[in-house]
């Protein structure tokens, strides 16, 4: 039955993540909208507060200034009545917009400001203002919430004259509410206007989280196309140098080194089922037809059984050595003395064969490599050399700094090696011509190659057909400083 498809995902559609983003940033954006529009509101008011008192002081003084003489400035006689002082004080002063002057005169109203037509005379027929303030004797000022008007800021002065036994009050208030009135309508703009900013700063955000968000789509969409049989796909790169550029590139690397480690243990199944199949089948054949009762017969099958399981022990402990040149941890890096690492890879190769043994040349310098695997290179290199010579034949070993490049070969004076064959050697199983096959596997010169490539090298051949060959490790001349 065929598996049902993944649904398509539609890039129009909100994500948890884009949906966290965008409430956060609006979440932000309103309280930042809120606090500013607080403060600024505040000290508007702050500000409208302010200019009143300063005004209702003011007013005292031109009061005084007004009244010292006791002479009535229009007429130029002195006043003979306090509510003459009243009247005329208040004809004088004109009222500011919001702003309202009221005459008191033994505690009942007299008069008030001029006004615009129509505008109801809130304090004058407020009779609860009045008794606040209609028979103050010491100037008096303070805050009065009216029904009708809301809050007022006033300031009560008591007015007398010598002659007249009548007591007087003027008053100056302020609609505080009214005055305020600015102040409001600028933060109810504000809000309004930021209202807009916020749904602005919504489209935004749903547009620069998308485009951030982006590589965490392709993830999750090259994510859900590789397979166990497929792992060729990366997200795509932008070249970004931000974290999230650090993080597609991260996977992608991640994704290579999985698909190399898959592709190193499919190439290690497909290499031990191909080869080690014929082993196998020589054994079983040979224990079919086996008699027991023949004691020569059983001698020779078990050496036979024998030999076949120690190459296959060699070939499997090739395979996996092969299989761990891709890991990272094939190789231990360490400075190493180059001339005595030479020097002890002869003495140990000389055991190999009767031949003549030479040390051409060593490096004469300390250089960071793994000496285990060097040594291993360069003595399977020793052991392929000894097996295609005779007794006798020259065999030179050496290693050179040239070109930044450090290098180690092995020279041989054998059959050396056809143009045709010079690629295939280094292949898996890959062996010589019929004439000069081994009983090896054919996995020492891939070794070689592997070797060599871990260090950031490579395996060199040059070779005339029946004047030998000479095989060269060469890696990156790394000098320990």
């Amino acid at each position: 039955m065929a598996s049902t498809p993944d649904p398509p995902v539609h890039r129009w559609r909100p994500t948890r993540a884009r949906t966290r983003i965008i409430g956060w940033v609006l979440l932000l954006v309103l309280l930042a909208l809120g606090v500013v529009t607080l403060v600024t509101w505040r000290l508007l008011i702050q500000a409208t507060d302010h200019r009143m008192n300063e005004a209702l002081r003011s007013e005292v003084d031109e009061f005084a200034g007004y009244t010292a003489a006791g002479i009535n400035p229009r007429t130029g006689q002195p006043f003979r009545t306090v509510d003459e002082v009243i009247g005329e004080a208040i004809a004088y002063n004109v009222a500011r917009p919001n702003e309202k002057f009221l005459g008191y005169v033994d505690g009942v109203y007299r008069t008030q400001s001029r006004q615009e037509p129509g505008t109801p005379a809130v304090l004058a027929a407020d009779p609860a203002f009045a008794a606040l303030v209609a028979r103050v004797d010491v100037p008096r000022s303070g805050t009065y919430e009216s029904p009708a008007a809301g809050e007022v800021h006033y300031l009560a002065i008591p007015v007398t004259l010598v002659g007249d036994p009548a007591g007087g009050v003027i008053v100056a208030a302020y609609l505080a509410d009214a005055e305020r009135a600015s102040a409001n309508t600028a933060a109810q703009l504000m809000l309004v206007v930021g209202g807009v900013t916020v749904l602005g700063a919504g489209a935004a955000a749903w547009l620069v989280a998308g485009r951030i968000l982006r590589p965490l789509r392709d993830v999750a969409e090259t994510a859900r196309t590789i397979t166990d049989t497929d792992l060729s796909r990366r997200i795509p790169d932008a070249e970004e140098s931000d974290e999230l550029g650090d993080l597609v590139r991260t996977v992608n690397a991640m994704l290579d080194r999985v698909e190399s480690g898959v592709a190193a243990q499919r190439r290690f199944a497909d290499d031990a089922g191909h080869e080690l199949r014929t082993p196998i089948t020589i054994v079983r054949g040979h224990l079919e037809v086996l008699d027991p009762n023949d004691p020569e017969d059983v001698r020779a099958t078990v050496a036979l059984v024998d030999d076949e399981l120690g190459r296959m022990n060699r070939m499997v402990s090739d395979l996996l050595l092969l299989a761990r040149s891709e890991q990272p941890s094939f190789l231990h890096v360490e400075p190493v003395d180059v001339a005595s690492l030479t020097a002890e890879v002869v003495e140990k190769v000389e055991q190999l064969g009767d031949r003549e043994w030479v040390l051409e040349t060593a490096a004469d310098v300390d250089a960071r490599l793994d000496p285990q695997r060097i040594t291993q290179a360069v003595v399977a290199l020793a052991d392929n050399a000894c097996r295609h010579t005779g007794p006798g034949d020259r065999i030179a070993i050496g290693s050179q700094v040239t070109g930044g490049r450090l290098r180690f070969w092995v020279a041989d004076s054998g059959a050396g090696v056809d143009s045709a064959d010079r690629e295939r050697i280094f292949e898996r199983f890959a062996r010589g011509p019929a004439a000069r096959r081994s009983e090896g596997a054919g996995l020492g010169l891939s070794i070689v190659r592997a070797i060599a490539v871990a260090h950031g090298g490579q395996v060199l051949l040059d070779s005339v057909p029946g004047r030998g060959a000479t095989f060269t490790v060469e890696i990156p001349a790394v000098e320990v400083r």
